[in-house]
C-alpha cells in the first residue's frame, strides 16, 4: 500500500543518514572527528559515506520488515532494482555541484572543475553515473525480467555485485578524498570498501540459487 510505502522510504532514509554519517567518520575522517566530536552531528557541512548510507539502508529496511511482517530479502530485492536512479541522479548532482571531481588528465573530454587546481581532470562523476546508474539499472530490469524476484536475495546480490564492481572501476579516475589520499598499493577507500561489498553480493546469489522454495502442497 502507499502507507507501507511511505513508512519504508522513512526507515530507509533514517537509515541512508545515520549510517552514512557513521560510514564517513569512521572510514573517511576518523583522526578529526576523534579530536571534534560535536562536528559529527554538523550533517550540513557535508560528509556522507555511500557505503555507510547502504548498511543503514539495509538495517532501516530489516526493521521495516520486522514491523510489517513481510520478507526481508523481498523488500531489499524491489529497493535494489530501485537504487541505480537514485545513484544516476546523484552523481549527475555532484556533476554539476561540482564536486568529487577526477583525477589529471589529458584526455579529449577533460574539464577544468570550479574550486578546484585548475588541472584538467576525468569527469569521474558522469563515469559513476553511467556505470552505477544508467548500466546497473539496465543489468536489474534484465534480471528482475528474467524471473530474478523470484528468488529472494538475488536481486539484491546483483546490485551489491554490480555495483562494487563499478565503484572500483570508477575510482582508478576520480580524485581521493584529500584528506586520505591512496592507501595500499595506491588503493582508494572507496576501492577497499566495496570489496566486502562485493563478496556479500557473492554470498547472496549462492544463496538465492541454491535454496530451496517451498513447495505447496
Amino acid at each position: 500500500s502507499l502507507v507501507s510505502i511511505d513508512d519504508l522510504i522513512v526507515y530507509v532514509a533514517f537509515g541512508v543518514i545515520f549510517g552514512g554519517r557513521i560510514g564517513y567518520v569512521l572510514f573517511y575522517n576518523l583522526p578529526f572527528y576523534w579530536h571534534h566530536p560535536l562536528g559529527i552531528f554538523a550533517l550540513w557541512n557535508g560528509g556522507m559515506s555511500f557505503h555507510g548510507g547502504l548498511v543503514g539502508a539495509a538495517l532501516g529496511i530489516i526493521l521495516f520488515a520486522r514491523h510489517t511482517k513481510v520478507p526481508v530479502l523481498s523488500v531489499m530485492d524491489i529497493s535494489a532494482a530501485a537504487v541505480p536512479i537514485g545513484l544516476c541522479l546523484g552523481r549527475i548532482a555532484n556533476f554539476i555541484k561540482p564536486e568529487l571531481w577526477g583525477r589529471p588528465t589529458d584526455v579529449p573530454w577533460a574539464m577544468i572543475f570550479p574550486g578546484s587546481d585548475g588541472l584538467p581532470r576525468h569527469p569521474s562523476q558522469l563515469y559513476e553515473a553511467g556505470l552505477e546508474g544508467v548500466v546497473l539499472f539496465l543489468i536489474l530490469a534484465l534480471a528482475v525480467r528474467l524471473g530474478a524476484l523470484k528468488k529472494p536475495g538475488l536481486t539484491t546480490g546483483i546490485f551489491a555485485v554490480g555495483y562494487g564492481v563499478a565503484r572500483i572501476f570508477c575510482e582508478f579516475f576520480r580524485q581521493p578524498d584529500p584528506q586520505l589520499g591512496y592507501l595500499w598499493d595506491g588503493a582508494t577507500m572507496g576501492q577497499l570498501l566495496s570489496l566486502p561489498l562485493i563478496a556479500a553480493g557473492v554470498a547472496f546469489i549462492a544463496f538465492a540459487l541454491t535454496r530451496r522454495q517451498k513447495v505447496k502442497a
